[in-house]
């Protein structure tokens, strides 16, 4: 029987075993490439917070682990099991994803030692403005130089506390809204936001099942319709993707793994209503009309077209990597891999996309309202208008021309100007399409380049390097 993957001996050295592969294909010099892997800066700070008339101490990190390009970029997160290394190879897998995607930005990432479920929400706002501000007063959250994002255990209301706790700070800096981005639409954000890291991994898939020659290079055929897949993790980036290839796509979920067990349905299952469940029952066990397992882990094994680990990292490990039973890994969460399960997988022909790449499409959409934010006006306020009223006048001609009247769902689509949320997600799909061509074009023209995660890091290094030459760093 399975039994729940080993963590690795370190994170961010998995993270640069697998860049190393990049390197080596290169040709870069080793001592470029100790530079590129370094992370620049990394701060720990320890803080007092009464809670319930008793002192407690947090401890966080926040890395900074590239500045070619600023600001630096990453999420910040609250969780019982962060730790140094943790941060620090997450901010490296920041600064690749962001040049994977082109986005400007450098890499960065946060964490707080905590357990959010064991507070209240006030409790919630003293910890994270008391965090917030130890961040801002040691240069580690700016517009300019470090901007933070949402990540696992924090969201929307997290970024507003900081957002505000900056402008309280600074209450000269007109800018002080984009020092964070996931904020809520009514204080700085942008629609499309929160679900942009699970659209983003949708829109990779689906730009993979353009490419019959990659898709029969997997052992599959067809689209994304039928497809059974086996997802892990019912948070934010899992519960938007399953919702997306159920309802868009015509894909089937027939397992789901989540913290306490996985349920399983060969038809397929609600995730619309095991969300629903789960906020309310706080647990999947017991959800009708599927079968729950207390041995989730075991589920990863389990015989699909396609596993999404969107949960944790370091979910397959050398020990259960041998057993998976899938053609296509699709990894949309942060190093579910570690670099030895990724070496048995890829010697068993099992193709895996990336997770630089495939779960870049938050930190593509947090680029969009960091702009928003430093322009002060939302996407589509100038021209929406005026696109409309060019549609009447195409519509106006066309009737002219045949004499006949346009039928309705037609005219409604061409007059239609676009709103912020669907110029966020076209943004969004443009930008994966071709992130996802770039990768595909150096696997297919690099004969030292075996496979996306080597192809993905290949991009990035290459743009990165290119960077620092330029600029006569090196």
């Amino acid at each position: 029987m399975a039994t729940k993957p080993k963590m690795p001996e370190s994170f961010s050295k998995s993270v640069d075993r697998m860049a190393d592969r990049a390197f080596a294909a290169l040709d870069l010099d080793p001592g470029i490439a100790s530079v590129i892997k370094a992370c620049e800066a990394i701060i720990e700070v320890n803080f007092p917070v009464p809670i319930k008339g008793k002192i407690e101490i947090f401890t966080g990190w926040r890395a900074t682990h590239s500045s070619h390009r600023l600001p630096a970029k990453g999420g910040l997160r609250f969780a019982p099991v962060v730790n140094q290394d943790e941060v620090e190879a997450l901010a490296a897998l920041m600064t690749y994803k962001c040049a994977i995607v082109d986005v400007p930005f450098g890499g960065s990432k946060g964490g707080l030692l905590i357990d959010p479920a064991k507070y209240s929400r006030d409790e919630m706002q003293l910890i994270t403005r008391r965090f917030a501000r130890e961040l801002i007063r040691k240069g580690f959250i700016s517009p300019s130089t470090n901007v933070p994002a949402p990540d696992m255990g924090t969201g929307e209301r997290e970024m507003a506390w900081i957002a505000d706790t900056y402008k309280q700070l600074n209450p000269e800096n007109l800018n002080y809204a984009a020092c964070v981005t996931g904020k809520p639409v009514q204080h700085g954000g942008i629609a499309g936001r929160t679900e942009a890291t699970g659209r983003g991994v949708v829109y990779v898939m689906r730009e993979f099942f353009r490419h019959a020659d990659d898709v029969k290079a997997a052992g599959l055929s067809g689209g994304l319709a039928g497809k059974r897949i086996v997802l892990q993790g019912l948070g934010n980036v899992g519960y938007h993707t399953a919702m997306l290839l159920q309802q868009e796509d015509q894909a089937k979920i027939i397992a789901l793994v989540e913290k306490d067990g996985a349920l399983i349905n060969p038809d397929g299952l609600p995730v619309q209503q095991i969300r629903e469940y789960l906020n309310t029952h706080k647990t999947i066990k017991g959800f009708p009309g599927a079968t729950f397992t207390e041995n989730g882990h075991a589920v990863l094994e389990m015989e699909c077209d396609i596993l999404i680990p969107a949960a944790m990292e370091a979910q397959i490990t050398e020990d259960n990597a041998p057993r998976i039973n899938t053609k296509l890994i699709v990894e949309a969460a942060n190093g579910p891999l570690t670099f030895e399960a990724d070496d048995i997988l890829r010697s068993r022909n099992i193709t895996i996309l990336p997770d630089a790449l495939v779960n870049a499409g938050g930190v593509t959409v947090s680029y969009f309202e960091w702009i928003r934010n430093l322009s002060h006006i939302r996407f589509g306020r100038m021209e929406r208008r005026y696109d409309e009223m060019r549609g009447e006048y195409l519509i106006a001609a066309m009737e002219n021309l045949s004499q006949k009247p346009v039928p309705e769902g037609m005219r409604r689509e061409i007059v239609k100007g676009a709103a912020e949320l669907d110029l966020v997600r076209s943004g969004l799909d443009d930008t994966m399409r071709h992130a996802y061509q770039e990768k595909r074009e150096v696997l297919h023209t690099n004969p030292k380049v075996k496979d996306y995660r080597t192809a993905a890091y290949v991009v990035a290094i290459s743009k990165i390097a290119r960077s620092y030459f330029d600029l006569g760093t090196y």
